[in-house]
């Protein structure tokens, strides 16, 4: 698991199929002290994360399978919590 902020969302006219109806967010990790951590990921999102949120994501390729309902998508970072502050 890790912890990220939302910077932004993403719109794609063309994606995996199994991606169809998710959001995707742009996503900075943050280290344990919530400063900016390696490049921003794109991570669909089925909470409603909005931008300026912390969110905790998770990097389990099954779970992200069953995450989005499909064993051959190419998901692998996905959000699973929404940090109340």
């Amino acid at each position: 698991m890790q912890l990220g902020r939302v910077i932004g969302h993403a719109t794609s006219t063309v994606k995996h199929p199994s991606m169809a109806g998710l959001r995707l967010m742009v996503i900075q990790p943050l280290n344990a002290t919530r400063e900016a951590e390696g490049d921003p990921l794109l991570v669909p999102d089925k909470l409603g994360a909005g931008v300026g949120s912390v969110v905790l994501m998770n990097s389990d390729g099954k779970a992200a399978r069953e995450f989005v309902g499909n064993e051959k998508t190419p998901v692998r970072w996905y959000v699973i919590g929404i940090v109340d502050e």
